[in-house]
């Protein structure tokens, strides 16, 4: 073996070496900078189409036919559009980090790799995605599905997060039968809102873009429409947090559950009659994935989760035996 290749064994051993066997603070910090990106990234979505910036890069993967970046003839929506970009970039760093930091306990941890690889799956997915949104001239229904995939994605790191402080999913159910029940309606019709929301917004006048189509819905009556799942996911998280505090279960995620929802309503109250600022309305989008967040939380405390510091010292002699 030549010394080159001595060295970089080496380099590679202590790279090996040098990641955790058990859930450390690089392995906190780095779940929450992918949660933290992904709610960032809707905010930065959200302001490509409030500010008309959709169409700023006017062309994909390049943001113009010379360059990959936005240039001085471009403006600020050549700006705004190329940050949404640069933005994603940061998140397949931490997504490739992130996947990295769980790799020596994937065979005592299997929820940290797949959850960190399917993350990472969805990068180039949401490249194309986003693609595709570009050249098809900002369709509403393609920028719709691109949100829905982030929302997703909004849910996939906040379980990651749950299982970097909670452990691995338990057996046995925390809560009785009909609490469990009754939280995944609330949680089925959050999705549904989330969906009917999209659909509302296609509708309406912020397009990403002057030129750009609407779906065709009339948005006078779809924001009727999104009320009534977002008043119907008031109604059973009402009741969620009701039986909570009667049965003395954990309230910690139905209350915070509660209160994303009173401040959404307030938000989507106001933006409706005030004409659609965009201000209230990219806050309402970053409120969504709170919201999802929120209901994730909530899905995943129904489960007894194993603790962690139980599940530490087997990883640590699976590690040793790797």
């Amino acid at each position: 073996m030549s010394n080159a290749q001595v060295g970089a064994t080496g380099v590679l051993n202590r790279a090996w070496s040098w990641l955790p066997t058990t859930v450390d603070r690089r392995v906190r910090f780095i779940a929450w900078a992918s949660f933290v990106c992904q709610v960032l990234l809707i905010g930065t979505g959200g302001a490509v189409r409030l500010t008309g910036s959709g169409l700023g890069c006017p062309t994909w993967p390049r943001c113009t036919a010379d360059s990959f970046v936005s240039t001085p003839e471009m403006g600020v929506h050549g700006v705004i559009e190329f940050g949404n970009r640069l933005l994603t970039f940061v998140l397949t760093l931490v997504v490739i980090l992130a996947f990295l930091l769980v790799l020596r306990m994937r065979t005592v941890r299997r929820d940290f790799f797949w959850l960190t690889l399917v993350q990472g799956l969805s990068i180039p997915f949401q490249a194309v995605l986003g693609g595709i949104t570009v050249l098809t001239g900002l369709n509403p229904y393609i920028v719709g599905a691109h949100f829905v995939v982030s929302i997703v994605l909004v849910a996939l790191t906040t379980t990651l997060l749950w299982r970097v402080y909670r452990g691995p999913r338990g057996r046995h159910a925390a809560t009785p039968r009909g609490y469990g029940r009754l939280v995944h309606v609330t949680a089925a019709v959050v999705g549904v809102t989330v969906i009917v929301g999209v659909l509302t917004t296609g509708s309406g006048p912020h397009a990403g873009d002057a030129a750009t189509p609407r779906n065709g819905l009339d948005p006078a009556i779809m924001d009727h429409v999104h009320s009534w799942p977002a008043y119907a996911t008031l109604a059973l998280t009402l009741a969620v947090v009701a039986w909570t505090l009667r049965a003395g279960l954990p309230r910690r995620f139905p209350l915070a559950l509660l209160g994303v929802e009173l401040v959404q309503i307030a938000v989507g109250i106001t933006q409706a009659r005030t004409g659609l600022p965009p201000l209230l309305v990219g806050s309402h989008m970053v409120l969504a994935a709170l919201l999802v967040a929120a209901t994730t939380a909530v899905v995943l405390s129904l489960r007894n989760d194993q603790a962690p510091d139980e599940v530490e010292p087997i990883v640590e002699a699976a590690a040793v035996r790797a």
